[in-house]
């Protein structure tokens, strides 16, 4: 607790000795600048995945809310996860589309700190969304007699409410305590984005207190959720075993197929970026994160229609009116 009071007051301080005029800021997107027939391809390939994002997801966000069958917990939560990968991804997909095709890749100090905060806003969000559709499983799975009194309308409107409250506090705690950095050196972000870590990297001035809320808040809202995902699937695993029938168990399993292929390519693919050896090919980095950042969110209604009967028999009633 010292040290941190420490590097609280040596940071206020130092911005106080160096205060920056945040609009004479501008920052520079690196990105892939020394491949530029590789951004080109990047432009047609993110276009299309984006244009595909927000097909589905506001496909899947407008049958959840026209068709009676899909107004369940389980959908409900579908639809903020839906809302929430298309914010995420339009808050950088559209600026970055614009930067592959332009020589000037700069961006001002505003809209790059909006750009972070939000993409880092649905990024928590989303892990504790994922933790708590996990949860909505396990009610189902193993207590299915009083799913609708447990799981009730009340209760998916607050867990929801938590999960968007505490993505928007951690993002706006690490916001806050990023934009009081000075900056007073050449501000080359070397991303296709304004990523955090590299955001904070830039500042001329002690950033320690950063590293540590941004490791804390990694720890917090990356591995936690995972934890009480894999404590649920453990219960829900326990219970289909020990269903009798054949069918009853491709039933209870078929119902969870989804989120978990979700879980596993989120947090697979983050895990990916973290735990990988050190590469001095920094563009093999960059398209791993421009990976998660695009592929995952375009995946998500794709994984959960796929396979799933009742999507479909919405899909075809609502295409039966028009």
């Amino acid at each position: 607790m010292i040290i941190l009071y420490r590097l609280v007051k040596l940071q206020v301080y130092e911005s106080k000795m160096e205060r920056t005029n945040w609009t004479e800021i501008e920052f520079i997107l690196q990105g892939l600048s020394e491949y530029p027939r590789i951004e080109k391809l990047l432009f047609v390939l993110c276009l299309v995945m984006y244009l595909v994002i927000l097909l589905g997801n506001s496909t899947l966000i407008i049958l959840t809310l026209l068709d009676s069958r899909l107004h369940v917990p389980m959908y409900f939560f579908l639809g903020n996860l839906s809302f929430l990968d298309i914010w995420y991804t339009s808050s950088f997909i559209p600026s970055m589309l614009i930067h592959f095709l332009s020589e000037k890749k700069t961006i001002s100090f505003t809209r790059c700190v909006i750009q972070m905060s939000v993409s880092y806003t649905m990024g928590s969000t989303e892990c504790v969304l994922l933790a708590v559709m996990a949860y909505d499983r396990y009610v189902a799975i193993c207590n299915p007699l009083r799913y609708s009194i447990i799981m009730s309308k009340a209760l998916c409107i607050q867990m929801a409410a938590l999960s968007w409250s505490l993505g928007l506090l951690n993002s706006l705690i690490e916001t806050v305590l990023a934009i009081r950095l000075p900056f007073c050196g050449k501000n080359i972000i070397n991303h296709f984005v304004c990523e955090i870590l590299a955001f904070v990297k830039l500042a001329c001035t002690d950033i320690s207190l950063n590293e540590i809320v941004i490791m804390l808040g990694n720890i917090i809202f990356l591995f936690s959720p995972l934890l009480l995902i894999c404590i649920s699937y453990i219960f829900i695993l326990s219970t289909v075993l020990r269903i009798n029938s054949v069918e009853g168990r491709k039933k209870a399993f078929s119902t969870c197929s989804a989120h978990m292929t979700v879980v596993i390519v989120f947090y697979g693919t983050i895990l990916f970026m973290y735990m990988k050896p050190k590469s001095k090919d920094s563009a093999f980095n960059k398209l791993i994160a421009l990976f998660y950042g695009v592929v995952t969110p375009m995946l998500n209604p794709i994984i959960y229609s796929l396979r799933n009967a009742e999507v479909h028999g919405a899909m075809r009633k609502l295409m039966s009116r028009q």
